[in-house]
């Protein structure tokens, strides 16, 4: 059971969206589990290209199941007059407008912070964008990858043998949730002293946000963390390693504690505890290959099950590398009741894990996701729209 809009937290509160993509409809979907309204403005046809990165999931994009569930879809092309009428009779309601469009197309639209400001003095204006709305980029595009290799995030993953992406949309989840989180405090903020402040996000500063510790390290280092798969560059031993039965285990050490209980309990070799090569963390990275090959000998003497147990015992967090197949069955997810069933737009249902945050006595949103201007009809009526209207708008291609 899901919960009803009017129980939770952002019940009553209306959010407009021109988004397309990951970044914005990431943001978007988190205030609709929350009982936001969220009515999200897709061109005419083919609505977000989102929905067409692929057609895994029943037909659908797997992308856009997982970014647009409890949302309204309204069609609207903002190149005709018709099309712009009803985008302002859905802003003259609307708590927050949101827009994550190509570089100067709000601008061009009317829909810079400022304009809709003088038009809407309590709308809060959130933009997400590349590079930032100033600045030389500011009309420089920018997708996920693009942005990891802007920040660099690039050069620190893989391993000796090259660089890599990471495996999921790390800048657009990022901006999606920084957006997601200024758009929150821009609600408190004008609930509790009145104004409407806008908000702006670019992918490249919400990555660069998470670049942090490799800038610091490189820039008071001297030298950037280097490229080593899954161990770590300031912490030995860390990574995974290969168990008899040819599973990888990942485990870690982070104190001194753990690195006589590794060497006492796992590796037999209690002498190493003082051993100068890994006397002190520090020691322990400038010997990692020393170091490494130790814990890969006992590696092979056991089966993964077996250095999961023994690991445990002596307290060290350690985990096998699941697929994405063994993440679908992982049983806490499962333990903790983390799926809920959300319906397509063509009827058939799929498991969605709830929001990671468990807000005490609500139970999240998790309504169908919908069709391309499934609602479109319904909210013109809303708006005061007859069928006359709403014919001639079709027919103009207006929507």
């Amino acid at each position: 059971m899901t919960g009803r809009p009017a129980d939770l937290p952002l019940s009553g509160i209306t959010v407009v969206s021109l988004e397309q993509a990951v970044a914005a409809p990431f943001a978007t979907r988190q205030l609709a589990d929350l009982g936001a309204r969220v009515i999200k403005v897709e061109r005419p046809g083919d609505g977000d290209f989102a929905r067409r990165y692929d057609t895994t999931v029943h037909g659908e994009s797997s992308y856009f199941v997982w970014l647009n569930r409890s949302k309204e879809s309204i069609t609207l092309d903002l190149k005709t007059d018709a099309g712009r009428e009803v985008l302002e009779r859905l802003l003259a309601g609307a708590d927050v407008f949101v827009q994550n469009l190509a570089p100067g197309a709000a601008a061009r639209l009317g829909l810079a912070p400022e304009a809709l400001a003088e038009r809407f003095p309590r709308l809060i204006a959130a933009g997400l964008s590349g590079y930032g709305t100033s600045g030389p980029w500011a009309g420089r595009k920018a997708y996920d990858l693009l942005v990891q290799c802007q920040t660099g995030l690039v050069s620190l993953t893989g391993n000796e043998h090259g660089t890599a992406r990471a495996g999921i949309s790390v800048a657009d989840i990022a901006g999606g949730m920084y957006l997601y989180s200024g758009v929150l405090t821009a609600l408190f903020t004008r609930a509790t002293t009145g104004t409407a402040r806008p908000v702006e996000v670019s992918l490249f500063e919400a990555l660069a946000e998470w670049m942090h510790q490799p800038a610091y390290y490189t820039r008071f280092g001297g030298v950037q963390p280097p490229r080593i798969g899954t161990r770590h560059a300031t912490i030995a031993p860390y990574g995974a390693f290969t168990a008899a039965d040819g599973k990888d285990v990942l485990f870690s050490i982070q104190n001194e504690r753990e690195w006589a209980a590794l060497c006492e309990r796992f590796l037999e070799r209690p002498g190493l505890v003082t051993d100068p090569r890994f006397a002190t963390g520090s020691d322990r990275v400038a010997h990692r290959a020393e170091l490494d090959a130790l814990v890969a000998e006992r590696f092979t003497e056991l089966d993964s099950a077996t250095v999961g147990r023994i690991l445990d015992e002596a307290g060290i967090a350690n985990a096998g590398v699941n697929d994405m197949a063994e993440f679908l069955e992982h049983p806490v997810l499962e333990a903790r009741d983390r799926w809920r069933d959300v319906r397509l737009p063509g009827g058939t249902e799929v498991p969605a894990l709830l929001p990671p945050a468990d807000l005490g006595g609500t139970q999240p949103r998790m309504d169908p996701v919908p069709g391309v201007g499934e609602h479109t009809e319904a909210i013109l009526a809303e708006l005061g729209y007859g069928p006359a209207a709403v014919e001639e708008m079709r027919a103009a291609h207006a929507i």
